[in-house]
C-alpha cells in the first residue's frame, strides 16, 4: 500500500489527460463546424 499515492495520481492524472483531449477535440469539431457553409456538410 504504500505506492497507493503514485497509483491513483497516475491514473487521475492519465484521466484527466484523455478528458482534456477529448473536450478540447468536441470544442474544435464544433468551432470548425460552425465555420462551414450548410453546402459543404454533407452529413445534414
Amino acid at each position: 500500500m504504500s505506492n497507493a499515492g503514485f497509483i491513483i495520481g497516475s491514473y487521475v492524472l492519465t484521466f484527466g489527460a484523455i478528458i482534456g483531449f477529448a473536450l478540447r477535440t468536441i470544442r474544435l469539431g464544433r468551432k470548425l463546424a460552425d465555420d462551414l457553409d450548410d453546402s459543404e456538410k454533407p452529413w445534414l
